[in-house]
């Protein structure tokens, strides 16, 4: 039984580190129709950024929040100079994509070498805590807590804002949005922004417990892909859900049948697109 609390404890936590990364993903996929494959490189991005923020003398929390904001600076830049000349070209934003996450991850080699790189867990959420007679890592349990705050965050974004209003009609009916007269292309930069600027951050936040290394970004770019599945895109519950069932299928696959665990993973993935190909909580494309 200890060993299923465990288990349960870390899926959640890790499904709140990836709903760090897929809320933005998933976003840039319904409004933009663009499959970001640098995304996990972007996540990648965001880490070695803290990891020399906070060599630098910079504390774990602002390092986290500057290296979330520099790669949406990033983020801005890829879209507005390279993915808003390709509109509806889906093969070539699929081929630039990829081809810039190729390029971001040997910058990350060149630049911070090999070796993994640990980030030291902040001093005020090391220890563990007891929860029902069982130690938790605190740090774990805060990941939980910051996941549900950016939740809470985007929704009221998304559901109380007028920009949040724009993006919902983006990622409905973006012929429609235009005509109304809602700049989409502005929606895109923002979105696309946003979205990396979360995945930055969750880069720095997911340290302590991932490390930062080369091929952090395949690692989690997959997993990515499969929340976005499983939720569907462009939809903040769908991203939350699926971060949870994606965090417990990887950690008690893993642990359960280590094996199988990719099977545990992607199977769940290929039923939905047979039979609900929006995902579970996704809208039929227009």
């Amino acid at each position: 039984m200890t060993l299923w609390l465990i288990l349960a404890g870390n899926s959640i936590a890790f499904g709140g580190l990836l709903f760090l990364l897929s809320a933005g993903f998933s976003l840039i996929f319904g409004l933009m129709r663009i499959p970001n494959l640098t995304h996990g490189s972007l996540f990648m991005l965001g880490a070695y950024f803290g990891v020399s923020l906070i060599s630098r003398g910079l504390g774990f929390w602002p390092a986290a929040i500057l290296a979330g904001l520099g790669v949406a600076a990033f983020g801005a830049l890829v879209e507005r100079l390279l993915l808003r000349r390709l509109p509806g070209a889906e093969l070539a934003q699929v081929l630039v994509t990829l081809g810039l996450s190729f390029m971001i991850a040997d910058v990350c080699l060149l630049g911070w070498g090999g070796d993994p790189i640990s980030i030291a867990t902040p001093p005020e959420l090391r220890g563990a805590s007891r929860i029902a007679g069982l130690a938790f890592p605190t740090y774990r349990l805060g990941v939980i807590v910051i996941a549900v705050v950016f939740a809470a965050a985007l929704w009221g974004l998304l559901e109380k804002t007028r920009l949040g209003a724009m993006i919902r009609a983006g990622v409905d009916d973006p012929a429609i949005a235009r005509v109304v007269g809602i700049r989409v292309s502005r929606l895109f930069t923002i979105v696309f922004s946003l979205g990396a600027g979360l995945a930055g951050f969750a880069g720095v936040i997911g340290g302590p417990i991932l490390s930062v290394y080369p091929g952090l970004d395949q690692d989690m770019l997959p997993l990515a892909l499969v929340v976005v599945i499983l939720g569907g895109s462009g939809s903040l519950v769908g991203s939350f859900i699926g971060s949870l069932i994606v965090g417990f299928l990887y950690n008690f696959g893993q642990a359960m049948f280590p094996e199988l665990a990719y099977v545990v993973l992607f199977l769940p993935m290929l039923v939905i697109l047979v039979v609900r190909p929006q995902g579970l909580f996704g809208r039929v494309a227009p």
